[in-house]
């Protein structure tokens, strides 16, 4: 058995992620997740066809459970002739993820000399007009991880309240994006309209590029080979 991270690329541009994919896929193998791992996107062609068999472990590096792990990914999977592929929960699942998200913050919080208790968390997430699935993760990740912050507040790049209007106003604040890769949304969407707002706290990366993440994706993948015992 091989474990495949599998993420949804960028089909205009489909290089640079599915590159970002395999690079991920080599440090969570250098964390001895107990089988071999690879990377692919969907956005390129007979990418999961090559990696993809019956017996492939699939770690979705996705934020949500949804559409796209529950319908699209596995519709894929079946295309590639890996219908029997068994789907792990995807990254923005992990038990451990918040205490990460809330380390980063405290850190960024730390950095300007602010207590944590007197700094807001602004968490941005993809959301959608089509599922409330990225929403209802994202709001109940702002509840759990609320007591650590004076109050963490939620903004979405395709559904409302839209990162522009949760910025707007904000101080002492930091912004984390609940995004897993730095794609297209991160890289314009996010700072467009944090510049709308005027918002001038840290800016930090996508909690899928925190240097701890390739370990987390290894003791998930450790986890499941060992359920499968």
């Amino acid at each position: 058995m091989h474990a495949v991270i599998i993420s949804h690329g960028q089909p205009g541009e489909p290089e640079p992620q599915e590159q970002a994919i395999r690079d991920l896929a080599a440090r969570v193998a250098a964390h001895d997740p107990g089988c071999d791992v690879v990377g692919a996107t969907l956005a390129v062609p007979d990418a999961l066809a090559a990696c993809c068999d019956d017996d492939a472990l699939i770690y979705p590096m996705f934020m949500a459970e949804g559409w796209f792990t529950g319908q699209q990914l596995p519709r894929k999977l079946a295309e590639a002739g890996a219908a029997g592929a068994r789907i792990m929960r995807p990254f923005g699942t992990d038990p451990e993820l918040p205490q990460l998200i809330i380390a980063k913050a405290q850190q960024a919080a730390a950095a300007e000399g602010w207590a944590a208790d007197q700094t807001t968390l602004l968490l941005s997430a993809h959301g959608s007009q089509r599922s409330q699935a990225s929403f209802n993760i994202t709001s109940a990740l702002a509840d759990l991880i609320a007591p650590h912050f004076a109050r963490v507040v939620t903004g979405f790049v395709e559904q409302a309240p839209f990162i522009e209007d949760a910025a707007r106003g904000l101080t002492r604040a930091v912004h984390l994006p609940f995004f897993a890769l730095k794609a297209e949304h991160v890289l314009d969407d996010l700072p467009q309209a944090l510049d709308a707002a005027d918002f001038t706290g840290p800016r930090l990366e996508p909690i899928g590029l925190a240097p701890e993440t390739p370990a987390l994706i290894a003791a998930a993948i450790r986890r499941e080979l060992s359920s499968l015992k």
